[in-house]
């Protein structure tokens, strides 16, 4: 599987960690920023991962910033992006299980690393349940995506 990473400068600590799980875990990880703790603005590094998920470029996306809570924001803008913000390890694989999300975003300062490394863990290694209910809730999802976002 191939995993797409950003963050800004309040997320550039964890990403070093996080990235190097993905590669133990055996997948591909590209790494579109942020290289440093000056401060940025987290859009900037959000749409380049989900452009690259949207694309089919990456299978999936992972966002970084101190709470989690911009990057989340940014990237369910982008049609096509099912970003989950998590913080627990249930979540993390209830949010692939039920809702098929295909972006994840962390917050930095909210947890640890440790924790932060198992909910990846457990986030890249949850299948989508593939049961008509959950596929109809995400097809209602995307109905929804389409109904209300602006097609050029």
């Amino acid at each position: 599987m191939k995993i797409v990473i950003g963050s800004d400068h309040g997320g550039f600590a964890l990403k070093d960690g996080i990235k190097a799980l993905i590669l133990e875990m055996g997948h591909e990880v590209v790494d579109v920023g942020c290289d440093c703790t000056d401060s940025v603005d987290y859009p900037d590094y959000a749409l380049p991962v989900c452009e690259q998920v949207v694309s089919g470029e990456a299978d999936r996306g992972i966002l970084i910033c101190g709470t989690g809570i911009g990057m989340s924001i940014a990237a369910n803008k982008i049609p096509g992006i099912r970003c989950a913000l998590v913080h627990d390890t249930f979540s993390a694989k209830a949010t692939r299980d039920h809702n098929d999300s295909n972006v994840l975003a962390l917050g930095e300062r909210v947890i640890g690393p440790g924790l932060a490394a198992e909910i990846v863990r457990i986030w890249v290694e949850t299948p989508f349940s593939h049961g008509q209910r959950h596929e109809t809730r995400v097809g209602k999802i995307k109905a929804l995506e389409d109904k209300y976002s602006i097609h050029p």
